[in-house]
């Protein structure tokens, strides 16, 4: 893209980064969590980056293949305080809207950028807070719940700002709800605060950045969105005997690990190429055997 001018919203192409101020780094090994594998993965992302779900495909890949080596710890980066900046052509809600859709075409991930006309959010900050009340509840279920936010958000442009629309996700997470709700008011913000501090200290100027970190504190650095292979060999820069488990391709198999996948995800794990994935998928669909949710700039394929 043209303009450089760093903002959080306008996520740059090229460099597939939604990018913030510099910020002064430290060692991430002194942030790591208790390492139960390997590589720990230090993953800084924000409910609401584009560009991270740009590379959802390639995150899912990654723990399919090296799930048994790698422990993915997601830290908050707080992309939208609120609206009272103006920078890089952004002031209002309403400038995202156009920029999203172009950021959906160049990943090829479904992305409506019209919540930004209808039901435009004031801040990432609550989105936020309650994964991390996920979090204090279940690991896995605030995978879920990031998942099913992000698809709220740039599936069916639901404002995930508003406390209704994060209950019905964790909802469908499985999480304790009156526990959620009491995190969410407590615990959780001091958490999303420490992960701020954190990721200033870590030198974080942008989403998606995730630090590679050995069991020796010894770490990598991959910035912005990257190809599958630039992970893969991150990973193996860090762990040169890491192996690569075999992915399940048939869709049954895919479909029983991630409910939900968008073409490009489908794609990328199955093997079948992009420009049949469509055609395969809607066979499937016909049959009765997945469903298919049709949005402005693409399909999300569901387990039924």
């Amino acid at each position: 893209m043209e303009n450089k001018t760093q903002n959080p919203l306008l996520c740059d192409i090229e460099t597939g980064l939604c990018e913030m101020p510099d910020s002064t780094a430290t060692s991430p090994a002194q942030a790591a969590s208790a390492f139960k594998k390997p590589i720990n993965i230090i993953y800084y992302t924000d409910p609401i980056c584009s560009s991270c779900w740009g590379i959802e495909p390639q995150l899912r890949k990654l723990k399919l293949e090296y799930g048994s080596s790698i422990e993915v710890e997601y830290r908050m980066g707080g992309l939208l305080p609120d609206w009272s900046y103006n920078s890089g052509g952004i002031s209002k809600p309403s400038d995202v809207a156009h920029h999203w859709d172009e950021v959906s075409r160049h990943y090829d991930m479904p992305i409506d950028g019209d919540v930004w006309l209808e039901d435009p959010l004031a801040s990432s900050y609550p989105p936020s807070i309650a994964f991390k009340a996920a979090q204090l509840q279940d690991q896995h279920k605030a995978i879920d719940f990031l998942r099913e936010v992000r698809e709220m958000v740039f599936l069916h442009k639901k404002n995930i700002a508003k406390w209704e629309n994060l209950v019905t996700a964790a909802q469908k997470a499985g999480l304790d709800l009156d526990r959620f709700k009491t995190d969410y008011q407590g615990k959780a913000k001091t958490l999303f605060e420490e992960d701020l501090a954190l990721g200033q200290q870590l030198g974080v100027r942008g989403f998606p950045t995730m630090f590679f970190v050995d069991g020796q504190g010894n770490q990598e650095k991959v910035y912005g969105s990257k190809p599958y292979a630039a992970y893969e060999a991150t990973l193996h820069k860090q762990l040169p005997t890491a192996t690569k488990a075999p992915i399940h391709q048939d869709w049954e198999s895919l479909f029983a690990s991630y409910p939900t996948l968008t073409s490009r995800e489908f794609s990328e794990l199955s093997g079948i190429r992009r420009q049949d994935s469509d055609t395969y998928l809607q066979k499937l669909v016909d049959a009765g055997k997945l469903g298919k949710i049709t949005t402005k700039n693409g399909v999300l394929w569901t387990r039924r």
